[in-house]
């Protein structure tokens, strides 16, 4: 058997590992999606009026509603790729990568078969918050079929770029709770980004932290693909973005993979 045959079927192999684990212990990515859910379901019965008269839209729960879900979707890819994180940290602390390395199976796979599998479950997870969305009012009624394909591939190419950045935190975290604690900072970059509030309406000194960081050009780039507001450089911002992370989490996940257990 081929190189990239053996690849391709182990990495299916973990693949399923993977899912299979996510399916009998689903309560951690339940968890998980409890976060943004809460603050879509907050921010819009609870600060919906206020927050669109404040960013200029009338007190309107619906306006506001529409301006709030393409942030929350990608705080739920921040939230969904921690599982990922913990899930590798377990597997390189607990002798799971150890006994692999003594079998026959392509030394990739581990990876890739985590990988795969994060990226799914921030699909899927996007999907359900944006099921509660659609429960709460949200509408994209303006949008077209290639609008939708184009921002369902920008959920994917964003949930690919963090999981490989959370494969990297789970090998070189000691243990899952340092892992679980590393991976913080892809929940909080969308709660300082355009998610909540537009950044021009921030303070001066700070509109430069919200405006250059991954989330913000993903989530203007949303907005307009499913609103209809201007995307201007934004698109391409954030497909270099999702570009760069992707390389980077890829060459540290397999540089500290090859070093070995921590």
């Amino acid at each position: 058997m081929s190189s990239l045959s053996s690849a391709v079927r182990d990495s299916h192999t973990m693949l399923r590992r993977n899912l299979l684990h996510a399916r009998r212990y689903p309560s951690m990515t339940l968890n998980l999606l409890l976060t943004p859910i809460m603050l879509l379901l907050l921010f819009v019965h609870v600060f919906g009026d206020v927050m669109s008269a404040g960013i200029g839209g009338g007190a309107d729960r619906s306006e506001y509603l529409a301006y709030l879900v393409p942030g929350i979707w990608m705080m739920t890819i921040g939230s969904t790729v921690i599982g990922t994180a913990v899930s590798v940290s377990n597997d390189m602390t607990l002798g799971i990568v150890a006994r692999f390395r003594t079998m026959a199976i392509h030394r990739g796979s581990v990876i890739t078969g985590h990988v795969l599998g994060g990226v799914l479950r921030s699909v899927l997870s996007v999907v359900l918050v944006g099921a509660v969305a659609v429960a709460v009012g949200f509408r994209s009624t303006d949008a077209t079929a290639t609008e939708w394909i184009a921002a369902f591939g920008l959920v994917v190419l964003v949930s690919l770029a963090l999981t490989w950045i959370a494969v990297g935190m789970g090998i070189v975290s000691p243990n899952a709770e340092a892992a679980s604690n590393n991976a913080l900072p892809l929940i909080v970059l969308p709660l300082v980004s355009s998610a909540f509030v537009p950044v021009e309406s921030m303070p001066g000194w700070f509109q430069p932290i919200a405006a250059y960081q991954p989330f913000t050009p993903a989530i203007e780039t949303l907005r307009g693909l499913l609103l209809g507001t201007g995307i201007g450089n934004n698109g391409w911002i954030a497909v270099a973005w999702c570009l760069a992370l992707t390389v980077l989490g890829f060459l540290w996940s397999k540089a500290a993979f090859d070093r070995g257990p921590n």
